[in-house]
């Protein structure tokens, strides 16, 4: 079964183009300035491009890769010039990037031994995991899967509300208990109904708090271990969620919540309101964990399927 069908139609890429308008003017003419009165690319160039790479947050160290690689293509060739420098610079930023397309998840299928497919969804609180959790269950339901959710953020009785208003939004069911119940509880009783039920796919929230890192270390163990209980090898996926719009903040979540639990998916939110977008070249490169999923728009289908090539010809599409 498909997920998507395709990664990108016309009407995703027009979406992505218009989510990322803020990030590719700021991209822009960070990099349009460094070149400024240049015809080749020299180590000014070099060092002006490193510098507005830093700027548009996309972080020392894969800035520092990217010089790199630039540098490698100069030397091959001696007459490199500026005008050929957004092509070239295009070419590297991507191949520096890993995504979902290349990634266990390239056909978007759930596989068939992973039967019901259990998605942990974990991050802190405000970066849009509830509603990326409604967001993944309409478009699941979309493409034709049996979607079941669990609410097991019990510290906040909003969370659990706001769960509860995308469940009957999308026309899936939810599994909860009243505020202050154990995760785990919730966790298990929502595995064992999905098992009962026949659900294809499980996508459980998690609370997000990193006041205390060893205690999150310790509630997410809980919720894996008594998970695996029932369904050997689940959670299949633990999905870190990200604010894109805080930058290098959200770098510093990812270092908290990657020593916390092993997560092997990430998904970028509210990129369509930053100029900050491209700290998504950051997370992807420096945690070697694919980008699944991009928010760029408050509609229920304003989640993207991440694609290097394709994200990467958005920010510098003219």
């Amino acid at each position: 079964m498909s997920f998507f069908g395709k990664l990108f139609g016309k009407k995703e890429k027009e979406t992505l183009d218009e989510g990322l308008n803020k990030t590719k003017e700021g991209f822009f003419s960070k990099i349009t300035k460094a070149i400024a009165g240049k015809s080749t690319v020299d180590d000014e160039v070099l060092d002006s491009l490193e510098e507005a790479l830093v700027n548009a947050d996309v972080g020392i160290d894969t800035t520092l890769e990217i010089i790199g690689r630039l540098e490698k293509r100069v030397q091959q060739d001696k007459y490199l010039g500026t005008s050929e420098l957004n092509r070239i610079l295009q070419e590297e930023i991507e191949a520096i990037l890993i995504d979902a397309a290349d990634a266990d998840y390239k056909n978007f299928e759930v596989p068939a031994n992973k039967k019901p497919y259990i998605i942990l969804v974990v991050g802190v609180n405000g970066v849009g995991k509830t509603t990326t959790i409604g967001k993944l269950a309409y478009n699941y339901k979309k493409a034709g899967y049996n979607v079941l959710l669990g609410a097991a953020d019990t510290f906040r009785a909003a969370a659990v509300d706001q769960l509860t208003i995308w469940s009957e939004r999308v026309g899936v069911p939810i599994v909860k208990q009243a505020m202050g119940s154990d995760p785990s509880a919730v966790a298990f009783d929502t595995v064992k109904s999905a098992l009962s039920k026949g659900s294809d796919i499980v996508i459980i929230d998690t609370a997000g708090r990193l006041h205390n890192k060893a205690y999150l270390m310790d509630e997410l163990t809980k919720i894996k271990r008594v998970i695996g209980k029932l369904l050997p090898n689940a959670p299949h996926e633990v999905m870190l969620v990200l604010d894109g719009s805080t930058g290098q903040n959200a770098l510093e979540q990812a270092k908290h919540f990657t020593a916390a639990t092993d997560v092997n998916s990430l998904t970028i939110t509210k990129l369509d309101g930053t100029a900050k977008g491209g700290v998504v070249l950051a997370i992807a490169h420096q945690f070697k964990i694919p980008v699944k999923f991009i928010g760029v728009g408050e509609k229920i289908d304003d989640l993207l399927i991440f694609d290097k090539h394709e994200f990467v010809d958005s920010l510098f599409k003219l």
